[in-house]
């Protein structure tokens, strides 16, 4: 199963224009279950700094969706956004260029060696700690780069079942995780090991979440990975299965759960 090839070939395919690109990060708003547990969790941190002149770490930033929002959020605000894939970068810099959001900025940087310190009031990562074996480094150098009370926010898969991984038997459904997920108590252990003072850490993807995303990500991207003929069926099937996953992802996001495969852990200096 290769999903990266996948995630490039959809990339590609809305990165044709800027119009293509906002409904590509419109659609991976409403699809991501994700997305809804970080918005709510930026909503929440943002009462009250829209007037104000923060910056912002997009660390691991992708196909840079995060920092799109974001930089809706207030003109104020200086996002700065790096990671390691170069033509990511390269795409994102053009785009945030041609729909005139000088506030931002992005560049190619490695997570385990980066650093700006006392510079950032807040710092994102998401989907990202998976993919980096060296963990506690990146969480040092964040620390570092973070203002006195400067909040770091992740999003990443649990040892609940995240990647898809339920015993010790199976392999991580998406290939690239270095690890499948982190048990709570680790990642809390280590983020106050690279000094932050104060976390939390709670579960998503309960119950409601992992029906959604097997139905809105997984079932499809298998089907995709068969077979590239399934992109013209996909319309009617996100036709069929769009209203289901749209309630689910509210239900997971305003619910509590005892467990999950994700984690939105929030830590501060």
């Amino acid at each position: 199963m290769q999903y990266d090839p996948i995630k490039r070939i959809l990339g590609e395919a809305f990165n044709k224009t800027p119009f293509l690109r906002r409904l590509f990060y419109n659609l991976l708003d409403l699809l991501l279950l994700r997305t809804w547990h970080v918005h709510k969790e930026l909503r929440t941190w943002a009462s009250g700094k829209k007037s104000q002149n923060v910056n912002i770490l997009d660390a691991g930033s992708g196909y840079g969706q995060y920092t799109y929002y974001l930089s809706g959020m207030s003109p104020s605000w200086r996002i700065f956004a790096v990671d390691v894939k170069e033509e990511q970068i390269a795409d994102s810099n053009r785009f945030f260029a041609q729909i005139g959001r000088s506030h931002v900025r992005f560049a190619v940087a490695d997570l385990v060696t980066f650093q700006q310190p006392e510079t950032y009031d807040l710092a994102l990562s998401v989907d990202v700690m998976e993919h980096i074996l060296e963990d506690v480094e990146v969480f040092k150098n964040i620390y570092t780069s973070l203002k006195e009370g400067g909040m770091l926010l992740i999003s990443t898969p649990s040892d609940q079942g995240g990647s898809d991984v339920h015993d010790n038997e199976e392999s991580s459904f998406i290939e690239e995780h270095v690890r499948d997920g982190y048990n709570i108590n680790e990642i809390e252990n280590k983020l106050k090991i690279a000094g932050f003072s104060q976390v939390q850490a709670r579960y998503s993807y309960g119950k409601p979440g992992q029906v959604s995303w097997r139905l809105s990500m997984k079932y499809p991207i298998l089907m995709l990975g068969k077979s590239k003929a399934f992109f013209l069926l996909l319309p009617f099937y996100y036709l069929i299965t769009f209203p289901f996953c749209l309630v689910l992802n509210w239900l997971d996001a305003n619910s509590k759960h005892r467990t999950g495969t994700g984690l939105i852990v929030k830590a501060w200096k």
